[in-house]
């Protein structure tokens, strides 16, 4: 995400985001005891946001956190976050960020603290406008080392850093992860395989995130008539595929070139990504 905007949401209440505080106890930030969910919102309209608001709840009841809002008040704020930041307006397209601690205790322990309300923050950041002409992506592969319980939105991504830092490090866009010969999922993405005319991507279970933006683009490349399968994608199948996709929140479809510094097919994005691509910024706008 770009630099955030200058009015988030703490606890209740809408305020400068250079004001905002939390406890030193908050378990977020001792323990990353917390989970987290990230939104485009276009035209001042949140996208997928039923989705996304479903990983939320089910990320929330995994960690044996309380809800402390239910969908309505999850949607005042989103939609109090973005008409405070001129969301639709001086920033056409904003990427929200929601996040949930247990709440802060009132000291340091490992076991859930009794009575301590959870802990409630968002900010906003302007997003600048996807541009179909560009050249695609770069990434890199490394050993997938995350803890086993990836299909939990937390905010302990310790590892994806690392990953999406080594892909910086080596001038590319992203980390695709490979566990036991098998593609799982970017550092932050999800992963999809042109074969012909069939997308392939990994079903979902706890070794990866389950999309919300994947979804969509499923809806969107059947119409435009490819096949969809879910199964394992070896790496093998990755290096040679006629295209290689990336899908998130803020990234949307996303095409891959290169891997590894191999090319993929010609080494620019395909046909039917573009397709795909376009028909999702037609899709994502109100």
């Amino acid at each position: 995400m770009a630099q955030a905007l200058p009015i988030a949401f703490l606890d209740g209440e809408f305020l400068p985001l250079a004001a905002a505080r939390i406890s030193p106890l908050d378990r977020g930030f001792l323990f990353g005891d917390a989970v987290y969910e990230v939104i485009g919102a276009y035209d001042g309209v949140p996208l997928l946001l039923e989705a996304h608001l479903a990983r939320l709840a089910r990320s929330l009841a995994e960690l044996r956190i309380a809800a402390p809002c239910d969908d309505a008040g999850w949607r005042r704020i989103i939609a109090g976050l973005i008409e405070r930041n001129g969301g639709g307006r001086a920033h056409p397209d904003l990427g929200l960020y929601l996040q949930v601690s247990r709440g802060a205790d009132a000291g340091r322990d490992h076991c859930f603290p009794q009575g301590v309300c959870p802990t409630v923050f968002a900010m906003a950041s302007a997003l600048a406008p996807t541009r179909l002409d560009a050249p695609g992506l770069r990434a890199i592969t490394a050993p997938d080392n995350r803890w086993g319980r990836c299909d939990i939105k937390s905010t302990a991504l310790l590892a994806n850093v690392l990953l999406r830092q080594a892909a910086a490090d080596a001038g590319a866009g992203e980390c695709i992860m490979l566990r036991d010969g098998f593609v799982t999922e970017g550092s932050g993405s999800s992963v999809l395989v042109l074969e012909g005319r069939c997308l392939v991507s990994r079903p979902n279970g706890p070794d990866i995130l389950p999309g919300t933006t994947i979804a969509l683009v499923r809806e969107l490349a059947v119409a435009a008539g490819l096949g969809w399968r879910e199964e394992a994608v070896s790496e093998a199948r990755l290096r040679s595929a006629d295209e290689v996709w990336l899908t998130a929140a803020l990234r949307g479809l996303a095409a891959v070139t290169h891997v590894d510094g191999r090319p993929i097919a010609a080494g620019v994005p395909g046909p039917m990504w573009r397709v795909v691509a376009e028909a999702y910024e037609r899709r994502k706008r109100p």
